[in-house]
């Protein structure tokens, strides 16, 4: 009975997690080098690193989507082989993928029992699986509809059914990769209260993220990667944002945007009482009208869901209307032969769309066929008219991918194995490329790291001092409010009002976004 007692406090004593030796490479490419690291029982410990440092795919180890090449995994103080994610889930445990894994046209309550379910009997399983489920909403206040459809939810819930999902599995070790890069700030300050609440109830909490605010915010331990490597082990409390910058890229980086005040000239996109009505015969855009002028930045700011998306893919030519729209003064065709994307791209717009996986690249193709979608009839790719120029395409590739540090640089690998940042790269490297005198760009640095941020940030700054108009998405305030030179906030498809960057804030934009009026009045 001693040694079983003895054995128990060993084992409570112990780190949740010891990864010890951990390598893996993908072909040429060693994403995980000799890995060691240690996460405390109980602990919100965060794992920060550029993109393509290898986080995830460590993460991805940790939870048997890959296996290791070399190197051994302790849970709890005892050596555990993850062959696969249903040992890790045997482990307890769990993960929150960026980019969730949920069956859009499931109600909750089938996806949170999917590869769960009892026996063939499928009544029984969702009836155990509905008392639970109000159990763990209830506890971790996760409060979902268990009847929803997951295609009607927000983005918001869908991460919560993620993370019931995890505990309905019984996870006591919580893997969370970027949870709030599609979350507005209201979603990812109850997310921070979800994690808390895990955390006090003796989770154990693994945070991926690029956002150093969050790390500071809510993490206990961070760890540093850098090209495959853990660099750096700190106590949150013991460092800051600009010191783990500097560990992640290697120097020292801009985290505030350094710009010179705009010169604005003519105007080069000129929006009169724009109006969109979906197929189910919801009015997305209601009498919308706004210009953006010749070396400037207009910002548009509001939360998901109230007509940004619809406004991007409308100018874009993803989406018909009606109203007028007029690029250098000339009115453009919105529902006829020439209002597509194609002839948007000839009358000198440029698009990086909100979701790069599913509008802005082809998963299974490779970078360099990716980077020449939507210019494949440009003459410098094509020898004549049957065949086009794939060496030339190619060279090409390589030489943006080396302008915007892309990593891998290898023009031939397919889009899916890049990371999330990288793969957001080779979007804007070929829209940004291509000299637009109007850049549409939706949530230019989802799921973006430090280092790539600043890059991205001084690139659509530079195209501003060249005299180009630039519309800006973003759920980010801290990036629309320090990119914009004008902001635009919209709510239910309408504009609420125009606001001066530097003479409002987070808390005003928030009251805009909710449709309350402010005392600076709407435009």
């Amino acid at each position: 009975m001693a040694n079983a007692q003895l054995k128990e406090r060993q084992e409570t004593a112990a780190p949740a997690i010891e990864l010890v030796g951990i390598s893996k490479a993908f072909g040429p490419v060693q994403a995980n080098k000799d890995i060691t690291l240690s996460v405390a029982r109980g602990s919100i410990h965060g794992i920060v690193g550029e993109n393509g440092a290898g986080k995830s795919t460590l993460m991805s180890i940790l939870y048997g989507f890959y296996k290791a090449d070399a190197g051994e995994i302790y849970i709890g103080g005892k050596k555990t082989p993850i062959p696969d994610s249903s040992a890790a889930i045997a482990a307890g445990i769990g993960m929150v993928h960026q980019h969730f894994k949920l069956v859009e046209n499931f109600t909750v309550l089938e996806n949170v029992i999917l590869g769960m379910e009892d026996g063939p009997m499928l009544r029984p399983s969702l009836a155990k699986a509905r008392k639970l489920l109000q159990q763990l909403s209830d506890e971790y206040e996760l409060s979902v509809d268990p009847d929803a459809l997951v295609e009607n939810l927000s983005v918001g819930h869908q991460q919560r059914v993620e993370i019931l999902k995890a505990l309905y599995r019984k996870a006591d070790i919580l893997i969370l990769d970027e949870p709030t890069g599609v979350l507005t700030p209201a979603e990812a300050d109850h997310v921070f209260r979800i994690l808390q609440g895990l955390k006090e109830q003796g989770k154990t909490i693994i945070l991926i993220t690029h956002k150093l605010r969050e790390i500071m915010e809510i993490t206990d331990t961070v760890s540093v990667m850098r090209r495959g490597e853990m660099t750096a082990t700190v106590k949150t409390a013991e460092t800051s944002p600009e010191q783990l910058a500097e560990l992640m890229v290697g120097r020292k980086v801009l985290l505030q945007i350094d710009k010179k005040p705009a010169t604005p000239g003519a105007d080069i996109l000129e929006v009169k009482n724009l109006e969109v009505t979906d197929d189910k015969g919801v009015k997305r855009l209601k009498g919308i009208s706004l210009e953006v002028r010749a070396g400037e930045i207009l910002g548009i700011a509001g939360v998901s869901g109230n007509g940004q998306t619809e406004l991007l893919e409308v100018l874009g030519g993803y989406m018909p209307a009606s109203g007028t729209i007029l690029i250098n003064g000339t009115e453009i065709d919105l529902t006829g032969k020439h209002s597509d994307g194609q002839s948007r791209r000839k009358r000198g717009i440029a698009h990086v769309p909100e979701d790069r996986q599913a509008e802005g690249l082809i998963m299974d193709f490779a970078a360099w066929e990716n980077m020449i979608f939507g210019y494949q009839n440009d003459p410098a790719y094509n020898k004549n008219a049957l065949m086009m120029d794939n060496a030339a395409i190619r060279k090409e590739t390589a030489a943006k991918m080396e302008r915007f540090d892309v990593r891998p640089p290898i023009p031939a690998l397919q889009a899916k194995n890049f990371s999330g940042g990288n793969q957001q790269k080779i979007v804007l490297a070929r829209e940004i490329e291509r000299n637009p005198d109007l850049l549409l760009v939706g949530q230019p640095t989802r799921g973006v790291d430090i280092g790539a941020i600043e890059f991205i940030h001084q690139r659509i700054v530079e195209l501003r001092d060249e005299g180009k108009a630039i519309l800006l998405v973003s759920v980010e305030l801290e990036e629309i409010l320090s990119l914009s030179d004008r902001i635009l906030v919209m709510f239910d498809g309408h504009i609420m009002g125009e606001r001066d960057p530097a003479k409002t804030d987070e808390k005003e934009l928030g009251m805009l976004m909710a449709g309350m009026e402010t005392n600076g009045g709407a435009n």
